[in-house]
Order: C-alpha cells, then sequence, then structure tokens
C-alpha cells in the first residue's frame, strides 16, 4: 500500500512540476480593410481552438509588410501583394493567402441630396486630382441628371498612411485616367495632390460623415456600418454598378489578372455586373516556421478560414472566396514548413 502511495505520490508532484501546455499566442499586423473580419474570426478560432491567441494590430498594410520583413510578427496581413523587390527582402519567402473579397465605395457627405450618386472613374480622378471642386460641377452633374446638386466645396478624404486600400483605389484610377496614371500612379503611398489625410478605414469614415463636402474611399462594411451613403461606379462595361456581394464576386470570376501565386488585381475587371473597385485581401504566411506547435496553429487556421471561416464574410459585408480559389490555397498550405 506505502508502495502504491508513494507511486501516486511521485506522479503527481511530477505533474505539479511538468508544465501545463499552454495555448498558442500568435502576433499579426497589417491592413485595416479586412480588420472586422480577421477580429470575427480570431475570436471564433480561440473559441473553438483550445484558446489559441492570434493577436491582430490593423495598422496598413505597409506596417504589415514591414513587420513582416523584420520578422517582428508571425504573419502580416496586406490589400496589396507584395511586390518582386519586397519578397526580396524578406529572409523567409512568404505565401499570399487570399482570405475573402471586398468592394472599395466611394463615400460622401453632400447636404440636401438624398439620392444614390453616379460616378465614372475619370470624375472621381478629378476630384482627387483637384480638378472638380464643387459638387455642382458640370462632370458631376452629367451623370446625375435630375439630382439637385449644391455648390458645397469637395473636400477630398484619403489615408494618411501607406495603405493597402490606398493602392487599390490609385490601381484602379490608374486603369481608367491616363492623367492619373502619369501624374500619380498606383502605389499604397503617394504624393496626393490634393485633400486632407486620416489614418486607416475608420478615420476616413470618420472624416466624411462629420464633414458637409467631404468625400472619401473606404471598404464597403465601414460605409455600411457608419450609415454613409457610396456612390455607384461605372464600370469597364460602361455601366453604373453598386457594390455588393454579387458585383465583387464578379470581379473576381472575370479577372485573368491573379498570377498562379495569388498575387495580383482584379480592380476595373471586364463584366456588366462587375463592380470597378474590388479586391482580394491577403494573409503573408511564412513557409518556414521553426516553432512547430505556432506552425501547427497557422495551418490549422488557414484551414478553417478557407472551410467554415467564409461563413462569416457576408454579414460583415465581405464576399467569400471561389471554390477554385479555396481549392488551389489548401493546396498551397502544404507549402508551409
Amino acid at each position: 500500500m506505502r508502495k502504491l502511495f508513494a507511486v501516486s505520490l511521485a506522479g503527481t508532484v511530477a505533474a505539479m512540476l511538468i508544465p501545463a501546455a499552454s495555448a498558442q499566442k500568435i502576433n499579426g499586423a497589417g491592413a485595416t480593410f479586412p480588420a472586422p473580419i480577421y477580429s470575427k474570426w480570431f475570436g471564433e478560432f480561440k473559441a473553438a481552438h483550445g484558446g489559441t491567441e492570434i493577436n491582430y494590430q490593423a495598422l496598413g498594410s505597409g506596417a504589415g509588410i514591414k513587420q513582416l520583413t523584420e520578422g517582428t510578427v508571425d504573419f502580416g496581413a496586406s490589400d496589396v501583394p507584395m511586390t518582386d523587390a519586397q519578397m526580396a527582402l524578406m529572409k523567409v519567402k512568404a505565401l499570399h493567402f487570399p482570405t475573402v473579397l471586398g468592394g472599395i465605395v466611394l463615400i460622401y457627405n453632400v447636404p440636401g441630396v438624398t439620392a444614390k450618386l453616379k460616378l465614372t472613374g475619370e470624375t472621381v480622378a478629378g476630384i482627387y486630382l483637384g480638378e472638380i471642386a464643387k459638387w455642382n460641377d458640370a462632370k458631376i452633374a452629367a451623370d446625375n441628371a435630375g439630382v439637385k446638386l449644391p455648390s458645397t466645396d469637395i473636400l477630398v478624404v484619403r489615408r494618411s498612411e501607406s495603405s493597402g486600400t490606398t493602392f487599390v483605389f490609385t490601381d484602379y484610377l490608374a486603369k481608367v485616367s491616363p492623367a492619373w496614371k502619369s501624374k500619380i500612379g498606383a502605389s499604397a503611398s503617394v504624393t496626393w495632390p490634393a485633400g486632407i489625410g486620416q489614418a486607416k478605414n475608420d478615420g476616413v469614415a470618420g472624416m466624411v460623415k462629420q464633414t458637409p463636402g467631404a468625400i472619401g474611399y473606404v471598404e464597403l462594411g465601414y460605409a455600411v456600418e457608419n450609415k454613409i451613403p457610396y456612390a455607384d461606379l461605372k464600370n469597364a462595361a460602361g455601366k453604373f454598378v453598386t457594390a455588393s456581394f454579387d458585383s465583387v464576386t464578379a470581379a473576381a470570376a472575370n479577372s485573368k489578372d491573379l498570377a498562379p501565386d495569388f498575387r495580383g488585381s482584379i480592380t476595373n475587371a471586364p463584366g456588366a455586373g462587375t463592380y470597378p473597385i474590388s479586391t482580394y485581401t491577403w494573409l503573408l504566411i511564412p513557409t518556414r516556421i521553426p516553432d512547430a506547435a505556432k506552425k501547427k496553429a497557422l495551418v490549422d487556421f488557414l484551414d478553417w478560414m478557407l472551410g467554415p471561416g467564409q461563413k462569416d464574410a457576408q454579414p460583415l459585408y465581405y464576399a467569400p472566396l471561389p471554390k477554385k480559389i479555396v481549392d488551389l490555397e489548401k493546396k498551397q498550405i502544404g507549402e508551409v514548413k
């Protein structure tokens, strides 16, 4: 009896001395565009997978790429795919995993106007170039027959930091406006000829909502959640289209610009029902993760995100990934070692 007690006591002491396996803590940073769905996903994943904690800082795509390159986070997130030059700076190659699709909309605060405004890409470029300065400008009026537009000054609101949302927006403008392409170009950070900068999507949304005459660009969910009107945009087929799940998904279906490694742009894609400022947003995952437990947690998350996680897209105003993309991404997960 004493011997059995001794063995039992020894086992108890050993159990006390060996620390219990703690839940994994994973750190990431990057885009604000997908921040609402990432927040929901990370919370759901923690609840369903043993308390695995994924901490995410929505600092902007540029910051996400920078921190991943410097090795201060376990993963990055971006609305703009990394360039070859950026990839070359990394000690460990990063894989691009599209997570959801989204639309970037032009929100506005025009006193006295209740009708949904229509804008062409050329008009938007003219506004952001500072060439169209009044809401009753002839170019805006031409596409909004019957709408009484005020002579209110237009206040251009744009992002103040390096931003994937800015890249997608300027990428679109560079495709539809030769003047924008030659003077400004497409980048996550550009030299703006007009306007006032605000940090992150919520900063732009807040400034437009509180400022009569303002216009800004944000991810669709920020416009809906803040109850700010947003314009229909003229697409490559010459149709004015509202940003929606179907019109954003159509951009992915009709675009031919996504490379085998998932990098590429789907702005201004063809198709009558396509919304022109649509984009994928990406998680940037290192191909080599030395910590085996952390690697397993990230791989498990990717697999979950491509499966059950996609159901969260539409309630938060994103479009879920096409099945073809999901199937290809599941194969890519095997490259994470």
